[in-house]
């Protein structure tokens, strides 16, 4: 848990424009506003695509997770590019919403000779996985965190630990009554 706080400070796979329509993408793809407190979802995807930490499949007809990133961060330029004249980092938020909506309106169709459904899961996919996997976040999903350091002082089937309370309706348990 302590390493997710610890973010490296420099990017280890992602070159500065990939890294730069990275965080626009993430921005754009989680709601993270500029200025709010944000968690540092590119450097963790970063982190895990240097250290070769895929979930160790793919799908077919796409490429390795990082050549997907590499390539898809690239058509979002060329897109941007062709649509604005500029790379989709420096376009405004509101473009960079029509962009990947267009992209994810594509459904599993085409896209730079990708299936855009599929390029859409590779983004989300390890956006949501960064975001989630950050302690700051871990509150608004109702995860109170690991067990450690403080551990389990009482395991096994009902018994609580000190801090837990009773449930109220305990004779609706569908594993006693055997439903």
């Amino acid at each position: 848990m302590l390493a997710r706080l610890r973010i490296p400070q420099e990017m280890g796979f992602f070159t500065p424009a990939e890294q730069a329509a990275a965080i626009a993408l993430c921005d754009r793809l989680l709601g993270q506003q500029q200025g709010a407190p944000r968690i540092p979802v590119v450097a963790l995807i970063d982190a895990r695509l240097a250290r070769v930490e895929t979930d160790g499949w793919r799908y077919a007809g796409m490429p390795e997770d990082a050549q997907a990133w590499r390539d898809t961060l690239r058509y979002l330029d060329e897109d941007a590019q062709a649509m604005l004249g500029r790379e989709f980092a420096r376009c405004r938020p509101a473009d960079q919403r029509v962009i990947i909506q267009t992209i994810q309106d594509t459904g599993s169709r085409d896209w730079h000779g990708l299936n855009a459904a599929r390029v859409w899961s590779v983004w989300t996919r390890y956006a949501c996985t960064a975001f989630y996997s950050h302690p700051q976040v871990w509150n608004e999903i109702g995860f109170p965190g690991p067990a450690y350091p403080r551990g389990y002082k009482h395991p096994g089937v009902d018994a609580r630990e000190p801090f837990e309370v009773a449930d109220h309706h305990p004779a609706d348990d569908p594993v006693r009554e055997g439903y």
